[in-house]
């Protein structure tokens, strides 16, 4: 219960303490280039991670050298 409560505690300081409106202030020689489309985004965060995940249970799948007990 404390290890919890002084997690919690130190999460929130840490984003209180954070401040993202620095993030507004542009750096010299920031070059962002251009932001990511819906379809992009979700290809990059949503489609590829589940792809890789079945490619890997797939490969674990057909490597398996254990025999099963009938």
């Amino acid at each position: 219960m404390r290890a919890g409560a002084v997690a919690a505690g130190t999460t929130l300081m840490m984003l209180l303490m954070s401040s993202p409106a620095l993030a507004l202030i542009r750096d010299d020689g920031d070059d962002p280039g251009t932001g990511l489309s819906v379809i992009d985004t979700i290809g990059l965060y949503v489609v590829a991670p589940i792809a890789l995940f079945v490619i890997i249970a797939g490969l674990v799948m057909l490597l398996d050298k254990s025999k099963k007990q009938a």
